[in-house]
C-alpha cells in the first residue's frame, strides 16, 4: 500500500512539474487600462518608483483582428520594478475615458483584479514620495506584520489597490 502511495505521489509530482514546464517565462505581463495615462505614469514612476522600460502601439487592424479592441488603436507603456528581463511587466494604456464600474473603497467591492503586492527593500522613500503626491494611505498604515516587515495600502489614480510590504527603513 505504501509503495502504491509513493508511486502515485511520484506520478503526481511529475505531472505538476510537466505542467509548469509549459511556460517559457516566469513572469506575468499585466495590462491595465487607465483613465489618464500621464496621471498613472506619475503615480507608478514618481510615486511607487517603477521604471519605464518600453512601449508599443496596438494599431487599429491588429486590435480588431486579435479581439483586443473593436478597431481602436492604443499606445502601451511598459513599466517594471527594475529594468530586468526577470521583472514582470505592468503595461499601462488609456482610451481617454473613465471606468464604467464604481470606485472601490475595499477589495470586496468589485470583482476582477483588485490589487497588486510589491515587496520593497525600504518603505520610507516610497511613503515620502507618495505623501508628496498627496496619495491617501488606507487603513492604519504602515501596519506592522512582523519585526522586519510593515504593510502599506494605497490606491492608484484609477482605484486599483497597491500593497507595499517591507521594512520601514
Amino acid at each position: 500500500m505504501v509503495k502504491i502511495s509513493l508511486i502515485i505521489c511520484a506520478l503526481f509530482m511529475n505531472c505538476v512539474a510537466y505542467a509548469q514546464s509549459n511556460f517559457n517565462s516566469k513572469t506575468i505581463g499585466i495590462g491595465v487600462v487607465v483613465a489618464d495615462i500621464e496621471r498613472s505614469l506619475d503615480f507608478y514612476v514618481n510615486g511607487i518608483g517603477m521604471v519605464k522600460t518600453g512601449n508599443f502601439t496596438i494599431n487599429e487592424e491588429f486590435g480588431k483582428r486579435s479581439g483586443l479592441t473593436n478597431g481602436v488603436a492604443v499606445a502601451v507603456t511598459i513599466l517594471k520594478l527594475e529594468n530586468s528581463p526577470d521583472a514582470s511587466e505592468w503595461k499601462l494604456m488609456s482610451f481617454g475615458k473613465k471606468a464604467t464600474h464604481p470606485n472601490e473603497k475595499y477589495i470586496q467591492d468589485d470583482t476582477g483584479m483588485q490589487y497588486i503586492t510589491i515587496q520593497v527593500k525600504s518603505l520610507k522613500p516610497i511613503i515620502e514620495r507618495l505623501k508628496k503626491q498627496k496619495v491617501t494611505f488606507l487603513g492604519t498604515t504602515p501596519t506592522p506584520l512582523s519585526k522586519e516587515a510593515h504593510f502599506v495600502l494605497v490606491q492608484d489614480p484609477d482605484g486599483n489597490f497597491v500593497e507595499l510590504i517591507g521594512p520601514l527603513e
